[in-house]
């Protein structure tokens, strides 16, 4: 007995010794305000629930512990950032263990570059004006939580804003040569899928120049772009005219918009109803970045919040040059280039630099100035999950680089993006994406739930087939079960892209079991994609997606050098031609569908962030009538207009009255009708007709000014047996696709 008890005296001591130590938990509060009243300390804190520190103290204090976890927990409440909290390779996790900044339980903690404009004062016209503090540059304002717009004018068309590689016209017809300041103002353009912001720099005449280099990398003849993209600059063929010019005290006409007078440095703004500009809290980014780790490892950010964190270098003469998916040409000179190598990234809240082990969840980006998240620089083992990007300038997550064959360190690999939310986004840049990944190897973008998004929802791959990029790190990329829907937005007039897209040969990647529905739906052109294998995408699987409800094909692939793509198994309600690329297939695909199964549903209902039902297909009366027309052009008979493929075109001759018309088989109570012009947009100007008899004397008629979009929606409740389009003038009637919805009661 004497000696069990011996042996109990030593095994107790050693069985104490092996457990591990409990994190050290350091407590941090907003500068001013801890928990009970006590201010942060910066100068030997001990950062307790008693004594909280500041971040960058809790950080200096994190990198004195050893042996353990490291738990910085921010109380509740606003950070206000001058400077970006900083963390490097100092504050990773040592020995097995890691260091996690989060917010403390029940607590809420925002990371916020945003200054307060404070001292408004009403004047005659009902416009506020503030003062703004030196070193501030308003580009966005937010009043009471609510993103302000930069005072806009109307569009210009070409035909008068005629734009050269050296300005353009225009100043007298829009009367900016009356200005009072026209060099505050910007010329915002806008031409297929790039987005241009230049700075107005002189007026002589009717002439206007703009900032250099923005206007120089925003023309032809730079030599620094994608193969043949001068034929998107503001100076080509394709440019239609300014969207809009913007920032003009002119130009403030409507509630909700600001002008910055970098002259007086005075913010003026016309308020919303409801808005008492005495009380409200206004503001705008300042600071650019929030957090930036570089170089760090097994660290981990949850629970914070980022918000009205700046975006600087479109407010320089830089201004921003779009080129693809919210990256930008700038400096005045550069490389040669033609393969996107030399492209600049946005500004984020958030940059991760050569991470290793980086895991952000939980996060909330808001109401920012650029975008969200920015992991590059040979980051590796990194996520961002379960977090909130809702109001961003750009875009919400940019991944990796655009160096094709990087150096080993410099490589981005085993990335996760995933179950994340992101929610109108796109919102200034409106060339953006939701998620953007360069040269990665085996990055995950999985259950993201995106929505509301100007241009493509998720944009992986760089390169455009230029030697250079042929061969790259590209490879085992997966892009599953995420929801993408309302994204190409129409009415931001960005182009040529999809919900999802690609570049480059990527052998080992699958796109699968995502759900999109409504990408460029409403077109005012054939265009928009759902899955875009753009031009050298190669080795990619699209298997098992449910796509519905694109204004042009469900899945592209219209290069022959895209080679070895393959569709399979995908639920989709149009059809589309087959994939040029070589050695390319699609099989086994559930096509020209008026419903949906409920295969494909429970896929729908499974992608994204959180479960939800899929928006289920409306059935077609037309599918199965009879279809005729005025006359036909060639191969374009009436029939191409029920076929369920919204690809192939009906068209009549050129004649007075032309029509087009369905009989459903039997008198149907009608809700909608949608009608789909034709690749050349031919319809315009038109009566829908809905009637019971072949005659049409008891028709009933809704007149479309214009041209038919991709597609126009009538929403009516009539029962009806004939359905007919018939120009009102001479012309021809083209159409892709007319569905007949039955009334929803």
């Amino acid at each position: 007995m004497a000696v069990v008890a011996a042996v109990g005296a030593v095994i107790a001591p050693q069985g104490a010794a092996q457990a591990a130590p409990g994190p050290r938990i350091l407590h941090v509060a907003p500068n001013g305000v801890g928990p009970n009243g006590v201010a942060p300390n910066d100068s030997g804190p001990s950062c307790t629930a008693t004594r909280p520190c500041s971040p960058r103290a809790a950080r200096d204090a994190a990198r004195a512990v050893s042996g353990r976890d490291v738990r910085v927990e921010l109380a509740d409440g606003t950070y206000e950032m001058n400077e970006p909290l900083k963390l490097g390779a100092a504050d990773s996790g040592r020995d097995g263990h890691t260091v996690t900044w989060t917010a403390a339980r029940g607590a809420r903690p925002v990371l916020s570059g945003g200054r307060a404009l404070t001292g408004w004062h009403k004047g005659a016209d009902g416009t506020w004006t503030a003062e703004v503090p030196e070193g501030v540059t308003p580009r966005q304002l937010f009043v009471d939580g609510e993103r302000a717009v930069r005072a806009r004018g109307a569009a210009c068309a070409a035909s008068t804003c005629d734009a050269t590689r050296t300005g353009m016209t225009g100043a007298t017809a829009t009367g900016i040569a009356n200005w009072q300041r026209p060099t505050g103002a910007e010329a915002v353009i806008k031409v297929r899928w790039r987005d241009y912001h230049c700075r107005i720099t002189g007026v002589e005449g009717d002439n206007l120049t703009f900032a250099q280099p923005c206007w120089t990398n925003s023309a032809s003849g730079t030599n620094r772009t994608g193969p043949a993209w001068d034929s998107t600059t503001v100076d080509s063929s394709r440019y239609s005219g300014v969207a809009f010019f913007e920032n003009a005290r002119e130009l403030l006409d409507e509630p909700g918009e600001f002008v910055w007078d970098a002259a007086d440095r005075t913010v003026a703004y016309l308020p919303r109803e409801g808005e008492d500009m005495r009380h409200a809290r206004v503001l705008t980014p300042a600071a650019e970045r929030l957090m930036v780790i570089d170089g760090a490892h097994d660290l981990r950010v949850r629970g914070i919040g980022f918000a009205y964190a700046a975006y600087g270098l479109p407010s320089t003469d830089e201004g921003y040059a779009g080129t693809q998916a919210g990256l930008t040409l700038t400096g005045a000179t550069g490389p040669v280039d033609h393969a996107g190598r030399h492209y600049t990234k946005p500004s984020a809240a958030l940059t991760v630099r050569g991470g290793r082990h980086v895991d952000v969840t939980g996060a909330e980006f808001t109401h920012l100035g650029g975008a969200g998240v920015v992991l590059e620089a040979g980051t590796k083992d990194t996520s961002v999950t379960r977090s909130r990007f809702t109001d961003l300038s750009s875009g919400a997550v940019y991944v990796g680089d655009t160096e094709p064959k990087p150096e080993a360190e410099l490589a981005g690999e085993r990335n996760t993006v995933a179950y994340n939310t992101i929610r109108r986004t796109g919102v200034e840049y409106t060339d953006s994406v939701g998620v953007w990944a360069g040269y990665e190897a085996g990055l995950t973008v999985d259950h993201n739930t995106l929505v509301d998004l100007p241009y493509s929802g998720i944009s992986v791959g760089w390169g455009w087939n230029q030697p250079e990029a042929r061969k790259s790190v590209l490879r085992d990329n997966r892009v599953t079960n995420n929801r993408i829907t309302h994204v190409m937005r129409v009415e931001h007039a960005q182009h040529d892209g999809g919900a999802i897209y690609t570049q480059g040969a990527q052998p080992g990647t699958v796109v699968s079991g995502n759900y999109i529905n409504r990408s460029a739906y409403g077109n005012t052109e054939r265009d928009g994609n759902g899955i875009y294998l753009d031009e050298q995408s190669s080795y990619i699987r699209v298997e098992g997606n449910v796509i519905t409800r694109v204004g042009y094909k469900w899945v592209s692939n219209w290069a022959d050098y895209g080679i070895q793509n393959h569709a399979t198994g995908n639920w989709t309600d149009t059809e589309t031609p087959a994939l040029t690329g070589t050695g390319s297939t699609m099989k086994d695909n559930h096509t020209k569908l008026d419903r949906l199964p409920a295969e494909a549903l429970a896929v729908a209902a499974r992608s994204g962030a959180h479960r939800a039902a899929a928006e289920q297909l409306r059935p077609d009366l037309a599918r199965t009538g009879v279809a005729s027309q005025s006359s036909t052009d060639g191969a374009a008979p009436a029939a191409y207009a029920i076929d369920g493929d919204t690809s192939t075109d009906t068209r009549t001759l050129s004649e007075p009255g032309a029509w087009w018309q369905a009989d459903l088989g039997g008198v149907r109570r009608v809700g909608q009708i949608e009608v789909w012009n034709n690749a050349s947009m031919t319809t315009a100007g038109f009566d829908v007709q809905t009637a019971r008899t072949s005659d049409f004397a008891d028709a009933t008629t809704v007149h479309v000014t214009g041209r038919s979009l991709r597609p126009t929606l009538l929403d009516t409740d009539a029962e009806a047996r004939y359905i007919r389009i018939k120009l009102t003038g001479t012309g021809r009637v083209a159409l892709a696709q007319v569905l007949v919805h039955p009334s929803r009661t």
